[in-house]
């Protein structure tokens, strides 16, 4: 934290209790003692402020000994930081929806007064976070409240994740009405016990839970039924799709595989394209050179337009060859032979055009 004395001078504000009386006896407050004062960086300028405690002086009040503050002066800033609350916000601002890295943000609170470093900028962050985390547990509670209120209670969604094998496994609770990730958590085991203990904080919100959805592994299903043993249950969609068309899936990964070998002459293809390309610039320039006089030109000559047309083909049968898809429901195999007979079926009726008097050699790879 910055030393008060590098803020400077800055104005005095006393801040004293908004209750002039004694909220159990009625006897009008008396100034106790100074509670605290420090200089405070806001949007705004530098401030010294000063909060005033007072007390009750009735003697026979039973809460004689309390002392009561300036709410006002207790909404300026955190304890033990010299930054008010509308300065952290604007770091959450700069990081969050400017990505600017912690220099920037420290140059950026600098130009507008605010002195920090770079250092201390990462302290803000860090700050502004701990004050995020502490306000999601409301703002959680409003949206399982509107869930609640619109479908009649939450759905509970669990998965797991494992990076990498021999690592913790991430496990994460979510509402599936709303998306709403209600827990998440790093565990060394994925026993039922285990997960009990993630789950239990969200019931006891107290919130209906209507249904239960996660994938087939046992320990999830055990831990849920036995704390809500009368919640239904069902198995993630996705899961059992990806389950059930993995035969599908496995067949069409044969198919991708034998569609790749059969376009493996394209290299060769794509060098006969280019020495079409270079024989015809060459010529061109030769015939400018003998003639300067000529209107022809390398692009205006027919094989180099024909080599055009060639290399936008291999381009678009290259790009097949980086087809994913999004198996099991759009499967790349199955992409990859439709899009190549589009290919085809094009190349056909272009040499079609060319009156040609056999393509079969053409296509091969294609088919």
């Amino acid at each position: 934290m910055l030393s008060k004395n590098r803020l400077g001078a800055a104005p005095k504000i006393y801040f004293r209790p908004e209750m002039k009386n004694c909220p159990h006896c009625g006897i009008r407050l008396k100034r106790s003692h100074t509670a605290w004062n420090k200089k405070i960086s806001t949007l705004s300028g530098v401030i010294h402020a000063w909060s005033m405690a007072y007390a009750c002086p009735n003697v026979d009040c039973p809460h004689a000994g309390v002392t009561y503050k300036s709410a006002e002066a207790e909404a300026l800033s955190m304890k033990h930081s010299s930054y008010s609350y509308d300065v952290l916000c604007l770091v959450g601002e700069l990081r969050f929806k400017q990505h600017r890295t912690c220099k920037e943000i420290a140059d950026t609170l600098n130009e507008r007064g605010i002195v920090t470093s770079e250092r201390y900028a990462q302290t803000l962050y860090e700050r502004y976070q701990t004050l995020l985390a502490a306000s999601l547990d409301d703002y959680v509670k409003q949206i399982l409240a509107e869930t609640t209120a619109q479908n009649g209670g939450i759905i509970l969604s669990m998965d797991g994740v494992q990076p990498e094998k021999g690592n913790e496994m991430l496990y994460v609770i979510r509402e599936v009405f709303s998306g709403t990730i209600l827990a998440a958590q790093n565990m060394k085991s994925g026993a039922a016990a285990e997960l009990r203990t993630l789950i239990d904080p969200i019931i006891e919100l107290g919130y209906p839970i209507v249904g239960i959805v996660s994938d087939g592994q046992v320990s999830i299903r055990q831990a849920f039924e036995s704390l809500l043993p009368d919640v239904p249950y069902q198995y993630c969609q996705y899961h059992y799709l990806k389950d059930i068309a993995k035969p599908v899936v496995d067949a069409d990964r044969k198919l991708k595989m034998e569609l790749k070998k059969s376009m493996r002459g394209l290299r060769d293809i794509e060098r006969k394209i280019e020495q079409t390309e270079k024989k015809a610039i060459t010529e061109a320039q030769a015939s400018a050179k003998a003639s300067p006089l000529a209107l022809s030109d390398a692009p205006e000559a027919p094989s180099y337009k024909e080599a055009q047309v060639a290399k936008g083909y291999a381009a678009a049968v290259r790009a097949l060859l980086l087809e994913d898809g999004e198996p099991p429901l759009d499967l790349p195999g199955m992409l990859i032979y439709e899009r190549a007979q589009a290919i085809q079926a094009s190349l056909q009726r272009c040499l079609t055009k060319k009156r040609a008097s056999s393509s079969s050699g053409y296509g091969q790879n294609f088919q």
